[in-house]
């Protein structure tokens, strides 16, 4: 395919998306902010701090350490760096420098300066058309895609050429994927889902069961429906995999960082020391924050997203905010 693709970001999920679309294109752009780590990848053929099992063809990669001239040599962007980071990543992008560019994120998260999904941040502070908007999201975990186990993705855009194109880029022997063009749905999901492991992870944490944790991520579906459906409503499955298979690999997961972060919170970890341990950044934590500001418009009943912001942000105790939430769910 006569496109070219650019990588925005290092980490696990950026490193799992070169992989993908490598099998597919003959050279990527990659955008990698350190040159101690660009020089590393070239010398080993891998990623030095994410997925360094994964080996690459580096003559198939062009790495540079300038975000302009990732965007400006690439037809299709992709960006998988962490939301928290995506402003000031952006911070020399002009809109100049985004127009005709098609850009699809892959980042699962809000940016939290401007409280907006990733699709609704470059469209609003860009001017990137909605229709060259895209976004590529689960049920999938970076570290399977290694493994080259059987992996699936969603591709949403208003422009379904495009996604189509996106699909075809990344479709493989281990990875299928399927087009969709419900871009604010899918997004908000994956959004909420971190949200909601990690909420099971502070479940985990503090010593329940299974059995609630499958109550808690079936209230938690219905949770995601009634935000998405209020905030853009179009007729969609919710039960589909880009919603509920997403939910489902992310609260259960042992990769879910998201869970890995909770169940430190429910373990008694502090914020901050629970972030500093992992060494990754866990969506989640921003994620709720955003949605919990964002929900004050649209007033969804949203029980559990409330819990995780009263124990994350209001420091209130986790096994009185789950104990309370027991009482809501059935």
């Amino acid at each position: 395919m006569s496109v070219t693709v650019g990588i925005v970001g290092s980490g696990s999920w950026a490193t799992a998306l070169a992989k993908l679309f490598l099998n597919n294109c003959n050279n990527i752009n990659w955008f990698i902010r350190n040159q101690a780590d660009i020089d590393a990848f070239k010398e080993y053929k891998n990623n030095p701090k994410y997925l360094s099992s994964v080996d690459f063809n580096t003559t198939k990669i062009s790495f540079t350490t300038s975000i302009i001239e990732c965007v400006k040599l690439s037809d299709y962007i992709v960006l998988a760096v962490p939301s928290a980071f995506l402003h000031d990543t952006f911070k020399e992008v002009s809109a100049e420098d985004l127009k005709d560019k098609i850009i699809y994120s892959a980042i699962k998260g809000i940016v939290p300066q401007h409280n907006l999904i990733v699709g609704e941040y470059l469209n609003s502070v860009y001017k990137v058309p909605l229709q060259n908007i895209g976004v590529i999201t689960g049920p999938c975990h970076a570290e399977e895609v290694a493994l080259e186990k059987l992996s699936y993705l969603t591709i949403a855009s208003q422009n379904l050429t495009s996604a189509q194109t996106v699909s075809e880029l990344l479709n493989c022997r281990y990875l299928r994927s399927t087009v969709s063009d419900d871009i604010y749905g899918t997004e908000y999901s994956a959004v909420l889902k971190n949200v909601i492991a990690v909420a099971g992870g502070i479940c985990h944490g503090l010593g329940y069961g299974d059995n609630f944790l499958a109550v808690l991520v079936s209230n938690a579906i219905q949770e995601i429906k009634r935000f998405v459906d209020v905030v853009h409503p179009i007729d969609r499955d919710i039960n589909a995999s880009a919603y509920l298979g997403d939910l489902l690999v992310t609260a259960y997961s042992q990769f879910s960082r998201n869970r890995t972060f909770g169940t430190m919170i429910g373990k008694g970890y502090s914020v901050k020391n629970a972030q500093l341990e992992m060494n990754m950044v866990a969506e989640g934590y921003y994620a709720v924050k955003c949605v919990y500001e964002i929900n004050k418009t649209y007033n969804v009943v949203m029980p559990i997203t409330t819990a995780v912001y009263n124990i994350i942000y209001l420091n209130k105790d986790a096994r009185r905010e789950m104990e309370l939430l027991s009482k809501l769910v059935s």
